[in-house]
């Protein structure tokens, strides 16, 4: 019999499990940028602008990585429901040999264009100049990221999200620690600059690769990819079956995160060029919204995992409760999280030395913010974490193409340079994709369309 939400007791154990332990992975992994940012703005203003113009290069990168690892969960989640792991680890090895393939050639373009990479995000010789001493270290760290993350999106497709959270908070000590030693000079240490930022980084990206390859190897008792089938018989039919799969699968999600990642520099830009107080209200207001989306990016990557896993156990009347409880479950803890930004806001910008026309933009800014969250976290969690984990991984790269390039970009630049409205009513227009995308995605997950079985 049919009912509206699931009565599996273990699926709310596992998703508010993987919830929790993902979100505080991402509140840490966000730490350390902030860390960076931290430390180099107290050190020296061309160095943060020239780690900044870097993290936008790494910004590709890190959500090329996201996309690789949410393909490979819509595929394992559900050969893991149907408890195939000789198929998740002959996947692993396919994914491994995609990664390799991206690190390679990100690795090639940034060694041979550094200059005219970094050019494009700014003009200044000095931003430049020390962009480039941060890139040649830091290049490195994009290939043990690639494939560290697609290690733990494996992981995390059989339900294995502890070491994500102990890999990032030893991140987040080690490179702490050491941007304190090398960036000023202490213990002894040579003042390095942003050279030591971009060791440190090296350094934690490391030691995560390292214990992230041991935990696989050694610890892991669920996939066992090293127990055979990771890389043998890389040319037999079932793997070019496979390979295929992957690659149907793995191309619009790629590609919708890939359309999505070039728009948010572009969108900065248009924020840029607004007035001194604008520029600093906004900061604020996204450093607080930036900080709770990190539980609404949870609450999607758990629920990719739990639909898969729904799909692969083949009860598609489970699958569609499942999806329903989930997409209640998010527009909940939205207002939820509204309501927190909405009363926090006042003691938060009492933190801040802005100007009193700054302060008052950045209370308006939080007022948005908080409507802004009610649909994020409904229309994002529904469209990546149910929609596209339960396989029908083109109708988000439909909407982001069409949403992104065809209504908000346009938009913003009218409200910004032609319309010249104020300051709220840009932003709103910056942020709208996250209310009006609500409309098809609704209509979407209530077609069902999107339960397709991929194993």
């Amino acid at each position: 019999m049919e009912t509206f939400f699931t009565k599996d007791k273990n699926f709310y154990k596992v998703f508010f499990r993987l919830m929790l332990v993902v979100a505080l992975q991402n509140l840490v992994a966000y730490s350390v940028n902030m860390l960076d940012n931290m430390m180099l703005g107290s050190y020296n203003q061309n160095a943060l602008s020239g780690a900044a113009t870097v993290n936008q290069i790494f910004f590709v990168v890190n959500q090329l990585a996201i996309a690789i690892g949410n393909a490979l969960i819509v595929m394992s989640s559900q050969y893991w429901g149907k408890k195939d792991t000789y198929a998740i680890r002959k996947l692993t090895g396919i994914v491994l040999t995609f990664s390799l393939l991206a690190a390679m050639i990100i690795l090639a373009v940034c060694s041979a264009f550094p200059e005219q990479l970094l050019g494009l995000f700014t003009t200044s010789p000095d931003i430049i100049m020390e962009g480039q001493i941060y890139l040649k270290i830091l290049k490195w760290t994009f290939v043990l990221f690639l494939i560290s993350n697609f290690l733990i999106s494996m992981l995390r497709s059989v339900e294995t999200v502890q070491i994500s959270f102990i890999v990032s908070v030893i991140s987040l000590i080690v490179n702490g620690g050491i941007n304190y030693t090398l960036i000023f000079g202490h213990f002894g240490f040579p003042e390095m600059g942003i050279k030591g930022a971009a060791i440190g980084t090296l350094t934690a990206r490391s030691l995560e690769f390292l214990i992230v390859l041991f935990y696989v190897a050694k610890i892991d008792k669920k996939v066992r990819v090293f127990d055979g089938g990771l890389l043998r018989g890389t040319f037999t039919a079932e793997n070019r079956k496979l390979c295929r799969d992957f690659i149907k699968v793995s191309t619009p999600v790629i590609l919708s995160g890939l359309v999505w990642a070039i728009s948010i520099p572009m969108q900065t830009a248009i924020l840029g060029h607004l007035s001194s107080d604008a520029i600093a209200a906004n900061s604020v207001a996204t450093t607080f919204f930036q900080y709770l989306k990190v539980i609404v990016v949870a609450i999607a990557s758990a629920s990719s995992v739990v639909i898969g896993k729904s799909i692969g156990r083949g009860d598609r009347n489970e699958v569609k409760a499942v999806g329903r409880t989930l997409s209640v479950i998010d527009i909940s803890i939205g207002i939820i999280l509204a309501i927190v930004l909405l009363m926090l806001r006042k003691p938060l910008l009492s933190m801040y030395n802005l100007t009193e026309e700054a302060t008052i933009l950045a209370d308006h800014l939080m007022i948005v913010m908080s409507v802004v969250m009610v649909g994020m976290s409904y229309q994002m969690p529904v469209s990546v974490g149910v929609i596209q984990g339960g396989g029908d991984t083109k109708f988000q790269m439909y909407m982001n193409l069409i949403s992104t390039w065809g209504i908000v970009m346009p938009l913003s630049f009218l409200t910004a340079f032609v319309w010249k409205l104020p300051v709220e009513w840009v932003v709103v227009a910056v942020q709208s994709d996250q209310l009006f995308k609500c409309v098809p995605v609704f209509l979407r997950f209530r077609s069902y369309k999107w339960i397709r079985k991929l194993t």
